[in-house]
C-alpha cells in the first residue's frame, strides 16, 4: 500500500549509502515558518522546494528509530492544516528491520475512518497519533466541532465532500435545539462522533485530555464548539476525561510583555469566558503530590509544569491505553505540550533514541509546530510568543522529577533492594559528594573521574557504588544526561532563534529606541545576564 512503499522506502534510504540531498537547518526553517502558515495544497508553489526538504528530512528523521506508514494528505485533502505525509509509527526498529519492514496497518482503512471521523472535530482536525512510547500512541486533535461549525458553513456537503476550512462562516444565533430541528437529522451527531470514537479506539486511546478554559467555544453568539467532558449524550463515557484548563495563545502576550519572564505570571481565571474547572479522576492524581486545588493560584511555570508531570505519569502507566491532547483548533497549546511529551521522553533516551540534540530539535519544530499548522506569523504580530515559550521553558523540566525513568524505576525497584537510594545521596552534603563535574550535577559520586561521564553507563561508572547498585547509577548517570541534552536544545533553539525570528520580530523604532528592546530580548532569551538572575 501507498503508506507501506512510503515506510520502506524512507528505511531503505536511510542504509543505503547514498549521500543525502541537501537538508535545510533550523535556521531555514524558522525563516520559513515565520514568514507563511503551512498549508498542504500549497507544498508545490513558492517556497514549496523549502517545504519539500522539510518534509523529507523529518520522514529520515523519523525513520532512523521507527518503521512507520505514510498517511497521503498531499492536496490537503484531508486536513489543510496537517503534514502532506503524516506518519503513523507502527514500532521501535533498527537499520536491519527496516529494510524486511511489514506493516501492520491498512492504511487505505485507516484513512476511510479518518476521512469520516474529521467531521467530529473543530477545523477537521482529526486525532492523529504523533509520538509512540511503549507500544503507546499520544494523539493530537482540535476539539469537537459544535453545532455553529457544523451548520455555520455550506452544510451537509461539505463535511462529506471536503471543501475550504479556513475561516469561520458568518452564522445567526441560534440554539443546537433549533439546528436540531431545522436539519430534520437528528442524528448527525451519533454519526459524526461515532466515528470519532471508533478512530480513537482504532489507537486504543483511553486518556483524554482537555486544555480548554471553556466549556464551549462561543462566536458570532452561538457555541461553535463543543468538547467530550459535555457531550448531552455522554457518548464519550467510556474514555478517562480530563480538564486541565490552560490559557490560550492570547496569554502569552502578557509573557513576552513581561520580559519573557514566566514566573509570577498567574492568569485570570475571573474572566466571564472561563467556564471550565480543573477535573481529574482521582486514581491518576496519587503518586504526583500535587495540591491540584490550588491551581487558578500557580503561576505560568508552576502551571506548565504541573500539567506536564500529569500528562508523563498517564503515557508512562502499566496500562497499553493511548493519550489524546487537544485545545480549541489544536494549534497552540496542543503542540506546546505535545512537544515538551516528545522532548521530555528523548531526553531520558526512551524515544528518538538515535537523534542528536539538534535533529530532535529540528523534527519537534517542523513537525509539531510548523508542518501542523501552527500561525508563528500571525502569533508574532500580536506578540503571542507560545513557540517561544515552549523551548525556553525547558531549563524548567530539566530535573530528575520530570524524569519517565524516575517513574519507572520506583515501580520496579525491589523492596529490598541495597545500597544507596536517590534520597540518599541528594542528602550527603557537597564535600561528601566529591567535586562537581563538567555538567555540575549533583551526582557526581557515581561519575567523577570515569570514562562513563559523558553519560555513558561503564563499570567504572559505579566502582564508588555498593554492589547491588549499578542498576540506580545507571539511572542516576541517565538523569544527569537528561539534563544536560534538554539544555542543549534550548540553547541550540535560543541562537537560532535571535538570529532569526526573534530580533526581526521587533520593528525598528526612529527615536532609537531600538537598542533597549534588543537589550530587552536578548535578556529575555538568556543571552544577557539581569539582575535578578539568570533566566
Amino acid at each position: 500500500m501507498a503508506g507501506t512503499r512510503a515506510a520502506a522506502s524512507v528505511g531503505s534510504s536511510a542504509s543505503s549509502g547514498n549521500p543525502p540531498p541537501q537538508e535545510p537547518g533550523l535556521g531555514e526553517l524558522l525563516e520559513e515558518f515565520s514568514r507563511t502558515q503551512y498549508r498542504a495544497k500549497d507544498g508545490s508553489g513558492t517556497g514549496g522546494s523549502k517545504v519539500e526538504r522539510i518534509e523529507k528530512r523529518c520522514l529520515e528523521l523519523f525513520g532512523r528509530d521507527y518503521c512507520f506508514s505514510v498517511i497521503p494528505n498531499v492536496n490537503g485533502d484531508i486536513c489543510g492544516h496537517y503534514p502532506r505525509h503524516i506518519v503513523f509509527l507502527e514500532y521501535e526498529s533498527s537499520e536491519k528491520e527496516k529494510d524486511t519492514f511489514e506493516s501492520t496497518v491498512q492504511v487505505s482503512k485507516l484513512q476511510d475512518l479518518i476521512n469520516r471521523s474529521k467531521m467530529a472535530r473543530c477545523r477537521g482536525r482529526f486525532v492523529c497519533p504523533v509520538i509512540l512510547f511503549k507500544g503507546k500512541h499520544i494523539c493530537r486533535s482540535a476539539t469537537l466541532a459544535g453545532w455553529g461549525e457544523l451548520y455555520g458553513r455550506s452544510g451537509y456537503n461539505y463535511f462529506f465532500s471536503g471543501g475550504a476550512d479556513d475561516a469561520w462562516a458568518d452564522v445567526e444565533d441560534v440554539t443546537e435545539e433549533d439546528c436540531a430541528l431545522r436539519s430534520g437529522d437528528t442524528h448527525l451527531f451519533d454519526k459524526v462522533r461515532g466515528y470519532d470514537i471508533r478512530l480513537l479506539r482504532y489507537l486504543s486511546v483511553k486518556y483524554i485530555c482537555d486544555l480548554m478554559v471553556e466549556n464551549k467555544k462561543v462566536k458570532f453568539g452561538m457555541n461553535v464548539t463543543s468538547s467530550e467532558k459535555v457531550d448531552k449524550a455522554q457518548r464519550y463515557a467510556d474514555f478517562t476525561l480530563l480538564s486541565i484548563p490552560y490559557p490560550g495563545c492570547e496569554f502569552f502576550k502578557e509573557y513576552k510583555d513581561r520580559d519573557y519572564m514566566a514566573e509570577g505570571l498567574i492568569f485570570n481565571w475571573k474572566q466571564d469566558y472561563v467556564d471550565a474547572p480543573l477535573s481529574i479522576p482521582d486514581f491518576l492524581t496519587h503518586s504526583l503530590n500535587i495540591d491540584w486545588s490550588q491551581y487558578q493560584s500557580w503561576d505560568l511555570v508552576q502551571q506548565t509544569q504541573n500539567y506536564l508531570k500529569l500528562l508523563l505519569s498517564i503515557v508512562n502507566s502499566d496500562d497499553d491505553s493511548g493519550l489524546l491532547v487537544h485545545c480549541i483548533s489544536g494549534w497552540d497549546r496542543t503542540p506546546l505540550f505535545i512537544s515538551l511529551l516528545r522532548l521530555s521522553l528523548w531526553a531520558d533516551g526512551l524515544i528518538h533514541t538515535s537523534l542528536k540534540p539538534a535533529e530532535i530539535l529540528y523534527l519537534t519544530v517542523a513537525y509539531d509546530w510548523f508542518l501542523f499548522g501552527h500561525m508563528l506569523v500571525d502569533r508574532l504580530s500580536k506578540g503571542e510568543e507560545i513557540f517561544f515559550f515552549c523551548f525556553n521553558f525547558l531549563k524548567h523540566v530539566t530535573s530528575e522529577e520530570f524524569s519517565a525513568l524516575k517513574i519507572q524505576r520506583r515501580k520496579s525497584l525491589p523492596a529490598r533492594d541495597i545500597g544507596f537510594t536517590l534520597e540518599d545521596i541528594c542528602m550527603l552534603r557537597r564535600k561528601d559528594r566529591g567535586s562537581t563535574t563538567s555538567l555540575g550535577s549533583d551526582f557526581s559520586l557515581v561519575m567523577e573521574s570515569s570514562p562513563g561521564a559523558t553519560g555513558s553507563f561503564t563499570y567504572e561508572a559505579v566502582e564508588l557504588v555498593p554492589a547491588g547498585a549499578q542498576t540506580q547509577a545507571a539511572w542516576i548517570a541517565a538523569l544527569s544526561n537528561r539534563e544536560t541534552r534538554l539544555q542543549e536544545v534550548r540553547s541550540a533553539f535560543l541562537a537560532t532563534y535571535s538570529s532569526t525570528v526573534g530580533l526581526r520580530a521587533i520593528a525598528p523604532s526612529p527615536s532609537g529606541a531600538i537598542g533597549g528592546l534588543l537589550e530587552q530580548f536578548a535578556r529575555g532569551v538568556g543571552l544577557r545576564g539581569t539582575s535578578s538572575g539568570t533566566l
